[in-house]
């Protein structure tokens, strides 16, 4: 019987519904190729809807994604709307309201010509990062008081025994999962000592899978780490706030953030996945935005669906069309966002 899946579409902001159609038209040939539908809903969130209606995304409207299996993010963010607000309504607002306690980005150098390392092969860079995804100082509203030189910002670092717990059995799961089986988790227990209870329960876990090799550390170094020797790394996990930072510095060692897919996950229930890139007003409407990242999410939600081999297909296809020259580059005009598509769908 064939399989179908409700899908959520939030095209969002700025190059957001640009990309989310070009990944969707590669979506269309995945179901075609492997013989699974997809039921799409399409979301009218964004900033601009805020701009001109003046309507947020409440909670109750975040309980409602719970209807589809999956949900499609292109990107939110406008410079005329308040900084952060819209965002942390949808993006912060779905992962606590849906409890997506994983972020997953995975770290893959596609092709070597993207890379800014000197010397580095596509085999030297291929890691995941899992990232706490529901504490730590982002879910923390804090407080600015006072004024003049007295003006005080405050916000608590907070983690519970239950988070770090769930996210390093994920992790240990994925790392098990890969030829490797290596799990390295990157804190800063040297200086903020409350992260060593991090570091007593990567231990504890870590007893349930003897196969998985562990180690820790501080994220200074991880950073040295991924642009000297990215090869030691094969899983990480991290927290929050860390994870936001280094992933982002994972995504420049393989080419950018127009390559790089999040997934925001919780096992076996509605996850949303997404580019890793802002909505890029600038560059809205041009037709000239990779669409890789999106794409890439879509493979990532696939993988979560259960769509294993449509989603290596789709991996295979960004790769094999940047090595070819198929697909020129992921730079901003590098190549249109809709023949990009095209060549990844065709390459299925």
């Amino acid at each position: 019987m064939r399989n179908t899946y409700s899908i959520g579409v939030i095209g969002g902001d700025g190059i957001g519904p640009e990309v989310t159609r070009a990944a969707l038209s590669v979506l269309d040939a995945a179901e075609q190729r492997f013989g699974f539908g997809t039921k799409r809903d399409e979301l009218p969130w964004s900033s601009q809807r805020y701009l001109e209606t003046g309507e947020r995304v409440t909670r109750a409207m975040i309980e409602e994604l719970r209807r589809f299996d999956a949900i499609l993010l292109g990107a939110i963010g406008h410079p005329d709307a308040p900084r952060g607000m819209i965002e942390r309504d949808i993006l912060i607002g779905a992962r606590i309201g849906l409890d997506l306690y994983v972020n997953l980005r995975p770290i893959v150098l596609y092709d070597e010509r993207l890379c800014p390392l000197k010397g580095k092969r596509r085999e030297d860079i291929d890691f995941l990062v899992v990232r706490e995804n529901t504490e730590d100082v982002y879910v923390n509203t804090g407080t600015i008081t006072g004024e003049g030189p007295d003006q005080k910002a405050r916000v608590e670092m907070s983690f519970t025994r239950r988070g770090i717990e769930r996210i390093i059995r994920y992790a240990y799961g994925r790392a098990q999962a890969r030829p490797r089986k290596r799990l390295t988790l990157v804190d800063k227990a040297n200086a903020i000592q409350i992260q060593s209870l991090w570091r007593d329960i990567l231990e504890e876990v870590g007893a349930e899978y003897p196969d998985v090799e562990r180690d820790a550390i501080y994220v200074d170094a991880a950073t040295m780490w991924f642009v000297q020797h990215p090869e030691r790394f094969d899983t990480i996990v991290t927290t929050n706030l860390f994870g936001d930072i280094i992933t982002d510095l994972g995504a420049a060692i393989v080419g950018g953030l127009g390559v790089s897919a999040s997934g925001n996950i919780r096992p076996g229930e509605t996850s949303m996945f997404e580019p890793i890139h802002g909505s890029a007003p600038k560059y809205a409407g041009q037709d000239v935005a990779s669409p890789l990242g999106a794409i890439g999410a879509v493979a990532l939600m696939l993988e979560h669906l259960g769509e294993r081999d449509a989603a290596a297909s789709i991996e295979r296809a960004i790769a094999e069309g940047l090595r070819s020259g198929r697909i020129p580059g992921i730079e901003a005009g590098s190549a249109p966002t809709s023949a990009v598509a095209r060549t990844v769908a065709a390459a299925i």
